[in-house]
């Protein structure tokens, strides 16, 4: 039976075209049996590893942790954990929980893959690592996809094709980071789907934004409904850039224009944008969420901070 493809269409193995393991490295200990036969891993000193500055994941629970060293204890480490090498030290490209399980059961050394990656190979390897076996939450996903896109001044495409990903789901995914940190949080615990999140950002007004995500908490609105909620809104709240643009004399070509233009500036920048346009003059007003979102989108300008 052939093997099952990636539901990311590239695995670890594909990307890390560059990688050739290292040579061996002494174990400090016997670490737990590894019940697999993949070739070109070592065991290195757990003490020796170093978290990775690009973690997707926000939050590692200890009901997970404790899970997992269970697992471990009783059916071996199931796969390596990849490193790279960081002077005399070796940095974690994927397996941030296995490290961490290993720490808590005091194991002294840990089976690795030690191979060379750039930085940004090791940022994007560690994503694909968390989307395909890890299971990060959508935030987590998003704020990923940032990360690569704004540390290593990549567009979405480039970021897409990285791990695998269409442009338009990285697009979508970078659209959540746009919510309030209240909505996002309620993403990240699933008190809310994506789909909501979606539905929500076609709202402006942020207090109505909230409100509207309590009630689907509270009373547990599917999707459709909260989109007729957000229909039946006064048309104040959700002005499109075409109405603004005829409000202020355009053309209904123009208006049309516009309306293109804030959409695609939304899709690029994965954050509410408004074009304030009249045929004399106009502005452009983007939306940002703290310092880190800021930093991402001057990085998708070009723009150096």
């Amino acid at each position: 039976m052939a093997a099952p493809k990636s539901r990311l269409g590239r695995g670890l193995g594909g990307l890390i075209a560059a990688g050739k393991p290292a040579a061996p490295v002494t174990p400090s200990a016997v670490p737990v049996p590894v019940a697999t036969g993949a070739p070109g891993y070592e065991e290195i000193g757990v003490h020796l590893v170093e978290p990775s500055p690009y973690q997707a994941r926000r939050e590692i629970t200890p009901e997970q942790l404790h899970e997992l060293a269970d697992s471990i204890r009783s059916e071996g480490l199931l796969q390596p954990i990849v490193v790279r090498r960081q002077g005399d030290r070796f940095q974690l490209i994927a397996g941030e929980r296995r490290w961490r399980a290993f720490q808590q059961l005091k194991i002294k050394a840990i089976p690795a893959r030690i191979v060379e990656a750039s930085n940004a190979s090791a940022a994007a390897l560690g994503l694909i690592e968390n989307l395909q076996r890890e299971g990060l939450n959508a935030i987590e996903e998003a704020h990923g996809y940032a990360s690569l896109i704004r540390d290593f001044d990549l567009t979405q495409e480039s970021a897409a094709e990285r791990v695998g990903k269409g442009r338009a789901s990285v697009a979508n995914s970078l659209r959540l980071l746009g919510l309030d940190a209240e909505i996002q949080g309620f993403i990240s615990r699933n008190l809310i789907s994506v789909g909501h999140a979606k539905v929500l950002l076609g709202i402006e007004d942020t207090a109505v934004r909230s409100v509207l995500a309590r009630r689907v908490i509270e009373e547990g609105l599917s999707v459709r409904v909260l989109e007729k909620l957000v229909l039946a809104q006064p048309k104040s709240s959700r002005p499109s850039a075409g109405k603004r643009a005829k409000r202020a004399g355009a053309t209904p070509e123009e208006a049309a224009a516009v309306t293109r233009i804030e959409q695609k500036l939304v899709s690029h920048l994965g954050t509410r944008v408004a074009v304030l346009h009249t045929p004399k003059k106009g502005r452009i007003v983007i939306e940002y969420r703290g310092n880190e979102d800021l930093g991402r989108l001057l990085g998708l300008l070009g723009i150096e901070a």
